[in-house]
C-alpha cells in the first residue's frame, strides 16, 4: 500500500517532469538554434543551451519515468539556481511585464530540492530495477 507521503510525492516528480519535459521539447522545437543566440545574448556560452534543453527534455522523462530521481533533481536544482541568478533575479519576483519573473522558478527549485532530498519511490522505474536486484532476478 502506497502513504500519503508518498502520493504526494509522487505528484510533485512526475508534474516536475512533465513541466521540464515540455520546456526541453519547446526548445529544440523552436530551433535550438534560438536558444543558443539568445544564451549568447546573455553572456553564457551557447553551447550550454544544448546541455540545459537536452537535461530537461531527457531529465524530464526520467522523472516521469522515476529513473534516477534524486540526481535528476539535483541537476535541475542547479539549473534553476542558475536561471534564478543569472536571468531572473534582475526582473524581480513577478517579472517586468516583458519577461516572468522568478516565482516559477523558485517554486520549480523547491519541489527539485524536496524530490532530491527525499527521491521517490511510488510507481517509479529505479524500484522496479532494484527489486530485481535484491532478489536476483533479472530483468528483461
Amino acid at each position: 500500500m502506497i502513504n500519503k507521503y508518498e502520493i504526494g510525492t509522487l505528484i510533485l516528480r512526475v508534474v516536475l517532469g512533465l513541466t521540464f519535459f515540455v520546456h526541453g521539447l519547446v526548445k529544440f522545437q523552436g530551433g535550438i538554434e534560438n536558444t543558443v543566440g539568445w544564451f549568447d545574448s546573455i553572456g553564457l556560452p551557447g553551447f550550454l543551451a544544448y546541455g540545459v534543453a537536452l537535461l530537461e527534455l531527457i531529465g524530464g522523462i526520467a522523472l516521469v519515468l522515476g529513473f534516477f530521481s534524486r540526481i535528476v533533481s539535483g541537476l535541475l536544482v542547479l539549473l534553476m539556481v542558475g536561471s534564478i541568478l543569472k536571468v531572473k533575479l534582475a526582473v524581480g519576483f513577478l517579472g517586468n511585464g516583458q519577461m516572468a519573473g522568478y516565482e516559477l522558478d523558485l517554486a520549480f527549485l523547491a519541489m527539485a530540492v524536496f524530490i532530491a532530498v527525499n527521491g521517490s519511490k511510488a510507481y517509479a522505474l529505479d524500484q522496479v530495477m532494484l527489486k530485481g536486484k535484491k532478489s536476483g532476478t533479472q530483468l528483461l
